[in-house]
């Protein structure tokens, strides 16, 4: 038997110890790099410049609708509101941007014909693609 062993690791060579070790360390590395990663990422995502929720609406007119939003913005965020009205077959009917400031803004739109609500496009501030 012995001799048999030791034909085949002459013939196939041992396995070094190191390998294992080696690759274990490897995979170990990248698993913290790609959790490392995630935990950025979801940190990133879960807690933007600017964030903003459509208070109340009003159709004051044919060619006018109002609302109210809320926004919460970050000191020193430059930030940037979008608003739609939009008619009764969900066209857009009217559209605005403007300049928050923290806490409640109101928001006047003026339409092309007569709108039958307001939505809300979100918030968005530099280093921030997704509007909130």
């Amino acid at each position: 038997m012995d001799r048999v062993s030791a034909d085949l690791s002459e013939r196939y060579g041992t396995r070094q110890p190191w390998r294992r070790t080696a690759l274990v360390a490897g995979a170990a590395v990248l698993a913290l790099a790609f959790l490392g990663w995630l935990a950025w990422a979801t940190w990133f995502h879960a807690t933007p410049s600017v964030e903003s929720e459509l208070s109340t609406f009003k159709i004051v007119d044919q060619h006018e609708a109002t609302a109210v939003i809320d926004v919460a913005v970050e000191d020193g965020a430059d930030a940037s509101c979008r608003v739609r009205a939009l008619a009764a077959d969900h066209s857009v009917v009217g559209e605005t941007s403007f300049t928050p400031r923290d806490g409640s803004n109101a928001v006047s739109v003026r339409t092309e014909r007569m709108a039958d609500s307001v939505d809300l496009v979100g918030c968005t501030a530099d280093g921030q693609p997704r509007a909130r």
